[in-house]
């Protein structure tokens, strides 16, 4: 099972973002800190394991054939309304 990380920032982060507002860097520091931050952020993730790769790949499968038939029959009962208030009734 994945770990549960609550999605806040850490304190040293909130701390060092405060510091460098304090400070005017230029867009080269600027844009060091921006793939400092970004790095940090990405050690952060958890990758899925197997296991619950394949059961979230069959949930998603799933909700899409039901969107699927859905839409389906949400189209053919329209398609059929319309042929009978336009048209010359039922779709053969």
């Amino acid at each position: 099972m994945a770990k549960k990380v609550i999605d806040e920032p850490s304190e040293d982060v909130v701390a060092n973002a405060k510091k460098e507002r304090a400070e005017r860097r230029g867009p080269f520091s600027r844009l060091a800190l921006f793939f400092r931050q970004v790095i940090g952020e990405l050690k952060k993730v958890v990758t899925p394991t197997r296991k619950e790769l394949l059961s979230y790949t069959g949930v998603v499968l799933v909700f899409v054939v039901i969107m699927m038939a859905l839409v389906s029959l949400l189209d053919l009962g329209f398609g059929t309304l319309v042929s009978y208030v336009f048209g010359d009734g039922p779709i053969n």
